[in-house]
This record gives structure tokens, sequence and C-alpha cells, in this order.
């Protein structure tokens, strides 16, 4: 592989949708509802069914009806248009939403959650942004960037503490951030270079 200092065409993709990218690998949802993920694979992130790296885009496995999709520092998650999350990859801190902390490199659904309109991915921890306009988040909380008042990890959706009525949900490595519909933001976690503001 070369470093590229221009903007080159992602190989044989095209209706794409919406677009996200992680520490290593890239993710992509196209026109008719699929899922397609490439670059490093170690933890199974791309959701292949393998943990082999990918130069060029492969479909992610078993996903339909996708509408966004988000990549964290070494897992993916993927929204589809029943409101359901999926994600796949590293689970070291139940990033994964899916009551445990074993690595999947297939798409497994996030325990609980329906009617989420938004998803977000941290370093280790994921977000997802209900209808009803609550926060839930899942995984690392070392630096409380889970919001719900401990530094304890979860690899179950929490409710985010005190947020209500938000529209829009964005991570960092270790914090988060929240768009309320009164055009204020919110911030939780890591504050080291004082990124909550």
């Amino acid at each position: 592989t070369t470093d590229s200092h221009v903007a080159i065409q992602v190989t044989a993709l095209s209706g794409i949708t919406a677009i996200s990218g992680g520490s290593y690998h890239s993710l992509a949802v196209k026109s008719d509802g699929t899922a397609w993920s490439w670059g490093y694979n170690g933890h199974g992130q791309l959701g292949n069914g393998s943990s082999s790296d990918s130069h060029v885009p492969v479909q992610i496995s078993g996903i339909t009806g996708a509408t966004a999709v988000a990549g964290a520092s070494s897992h993916s998650l993927i929204l589809k248009s029943d409101g359901t999350v999926w994600a796949c990859g590293w689970n070291m801190f139940g990033e994964l939403g899916n009551g445990n902390n074993t690595d999947h490199n297939t798409p497994v659904q996030v325990s609980g959650l329906t009617g989420i309109i938004a998803i977000a991915a941290g370093g280790d921890h994921s977000l997802a942004l209900k209808s009803d306009g609550t926060v839930w988040e899942w995984g690392n909380n070392l630096y409380g960037q889970l919001g719900n008042n401990t530094t304890t990890d979860s690899n179950v959706p929490v409710q985010v503490t005190g947020l209500s009525g938000i529209t829009a949900i964005v991570a960092g490595a270790s914090h988060c951030l929240a768009l309320k519909s009164d055009g204020t933001v919110w911030a939780w976690g890591y504050n080291g270079f004082g990124e909550l503001g």
C-alpha cells in the first residue's frame, strides 16, 4: 500500500449515501441498504467474517436496510432503517453493546436499542441517539465518557444522565458532545486538553 497526497476514488463504490472513518478502516452505505468496509481488520471490524485486512471494499455480512455507519478505533457500528444498531470488531470494553466482551467479526445487534436515529463511535465507546431525544452509550468509561455518573464500563447501553431534547451526537477518542434543540452544546468525558469546553 502507498500513501496518497491527492484524492483518489475508492475502488468499485458507487451509489453511496453515507460514510465514516475509523482509526485505520473505512465504512460506507450504499443506496440499496448494504454496508461496505475496507482497511485494517485485526479485530473483525470490517464485519465480513474474517480478520484479514482488505485494500478494497468488502460487504459487511448480513446487513440490509443500513442507513448510517460509524467507525471507531477498532470497531464499527451500523444503523438500520428499523431503528436497531449493529456492531462488529473489538469488544474488550463492551463497545459492541451485546452483553459480553467477545470480539465479533460479523455484526451483532446492540442489546435493547430501538427507535435509534443517529449513531457515533469514539475510541472504545459507542453512542446512539433515540427519537425521543435521549442518548445511550456503551463501552469504555474510564474517563466518564458514558455520561452516567460512573467510571464503570458497560457492555450494554446505559442512558446518559440528565440529557433530553438532543438532536445530534458526536464522539472523540474519550469524550462526547451532544447538540440540544435549544442550540446549546453539552460535553462529557476526558478533559485533559479542555475538550469539554
